[in-house]
């Protein structure tokens, strides 16, 4: 989550080249921490949902800057936010209790799926400090709409005065959930969908969100580096159970993180 393309050099001869027919390797093939492209798995191939499907359900993801062909990722640690122990701050529980007590009659409310393409295309464009663009580029734009058609991706949403102010996108599989990115055009108000998201997870029985690499503001929240072959377990263990096919926002589940 919040990851942007890298700009290493990377030889050609160091990698796996996809064509359409070739499968994805497993993540234990991916470049070593020594390399000059730690994590990287393959290169090539279109972005399709059916690759897709493939790369996570094998924990490999895409992450790339324009002009460069697809990348494909594993990385050893690998950053994940277990929902029972995300931190919500004194100063952000105030915040949501405010934003809660502000309601939707005054135009305050958490949503999710109401606005996917305005929130991947936001994510996109939003200005971030210490990034030069964006690895959500027009074609995983296009293909993680097409996967949010089919009921794979969703988004979790912030409206404050009638307006989209931030929120984040994420991929379902099973009881596993994989954070992609997220925005705010207001304060705290990807916190706020985040939290919703967390909030939400417990209610499904989901025990962790993926967060990819480690950024200091998702340590703040509670996530934490696994080893690869860790999340590699959890990841046989929660992607055959039942899917969860009802992601409706409801208010009721923050009581797991704001009791009464």
């Amino acid at each position: 989550m919040e990851s942007s393309g890298r700009d290493a050099t990377i030889r050609p001869s160091m990698l796996i080249w996809l064509d359409e027919q070739t499968p994805l390797p497993a993540p234990s093939q991916a470049l070593s921490a020594d390399s000059e492209a730690p994590g990287l798995v393959a290169a090539g191939g279109r972005l399709t949902v059916a690759r897709l499907e493939e790369a996570y359900r094998k924990g490999i993801f895409p992450w790339y800057s324009p002009g460069q062909p697809v990348l494909w990722w594993s990385p050893d640690p690998r950053m994940v936010l277990p929902v029972e122990e995300f931190r919500l701050s004194h100063s952000l529980k105030k915040t949501v209790k405010r934003f809660l007590r502000t309601g939707r009659d005054r135009g305050c409310e958490v949503r999710f799926d109401s606005a996917f393409r305005r929130v991947i295309e936001c994510c996109a464009m939003t200005p971030r400090a210490g990034q030069d663009g964006t690895w959500i580029v027009p074609a995983v734009v296009e293909a993680y709409a097409e996967w949010h058609e089919r009921g794979r991706v969703h988004s979790a949403e912030t409206w404050i005065d009638g307006e989209l102010a931030g929120g984040l996108y994420f991929v379902s599989i099973g009881r596993m959930v994989f954070g992609e990115s997220m925005f705010s055009h207001r304060n705290d108000a990807s916190k706020i969908a985040l939290a919703a998201l967390v909030a939400a997870c417990r209610a499904r029985g989901v025990p962790l969100i993926d967060c990819q690499q480690n950024t200091g503001h998702l340590a703040s929240l509670g996530a934490r580096e696994v080893p690869r072959a860790a999340f590699e377990r959890h990841l046989a263990r929660t992607l055959g159970e039942p899917g969860i096919t009802d992601w409706t926002y409801d208010e009721a589940h923050w009581r797991s993180l704001i009791p009464d």
